[in-house]
């Protein structure tokens, strides 16, 4: 049975020469995974790009799992602040305006850097702490569903978990997907007609009466 590698830092840098190091090896580690691929990052190849001793590094992190672990924690750190800053202006707003606004920063959240995140997402074994990639995802359901619970009366679905679940995940692949194959419609007149496109799909979705969604028994048995 394989050895599970660890992905916890050795040591935490206290002093700021430490931190400036620290830094500068999980730069050279986001460096590497974008330009060369994740199979390419060997910790001496980071330790090299960093200029750093691979003997700092090793004093830091134990292994190049450690230092994508790194990588990840700083990247959902930059992207949960920017979920929650959207999420905490749209608390009170109306269905429409705040499911705009959300389409919007999800397209906002892939803005920061783009081809870090398709790397991460999509090379990035998840293994120990690398699966903390999800937690963006986790912490926009729950917050999503707090606002859904909050507008209850403008909505059709009871299932608001599973609503939540539902909207979070389009959102996010249709995002993810625009990045990696039409990155055109992101920018500029077409970034408007998309926001526009996504969100008549999440208000189709959520406004739905509960008994239109149901299927008859007709369709059923088909």
């Amino acid at each position: 049975m394989a050895r599970k590698p660890q992905t916890r830092p050795r040591k935490s840098a206290s002093q700021r020469r430490s931190q400036i190091t620290v830094d500068a090896l999980i730069e050279a580690t986001a460096r590497i995974l974008v330009r060369e691929g994740y199979d390419k990052a060997s910790t001496n190849r980071i330790a090299a790009v960093a200029g750093v001793s691979i003997g700092s590094l090793y004093q830091y992190f134990p292994s190049k799992e450690a230092l994508v672990a790194a990588v990840i924690e700083r990247h959902t750190r930059q992207l949960s602040d920017v979920i929650q800053a959207a999420l905490a202006r749209v608390l009170t707003s109306p269905l429409e305006a705040a499911v705009r606004e959300l389409v919007g920063v999800a397209i906002d959240a892939h803005g920061v850097d783009p081809k870090l995140h398709c790397v991460l997402a999509e090379q990035v074994p998840r293994v120990g702490r690398l699966e903390n990639i999800d937690a963006v995802e986790k912490q926009a359901r729950l917050l999503l569903r707090d606002y859904l619970e909050a507008h209850r009366g403008e909505i059709g679905i009871a299932d608001l978990d599973l609503a939540a679940f539902i909207l979070v995940t389009t959102v996010e692949a249709l995002t993810h997907s625009a990045v990696l194959h039409r990155p055109d419609v992101l920018t500029g007149e077409k970034a408007a007609e998309f926001v526009d496109e996504v969100t008549q799909l999440v208000l189709g979705y959520l406004q739905t009466p509960a008994r239109a969604r149901k299927p008859n028994k007709a369709s059923r048995a088909r």
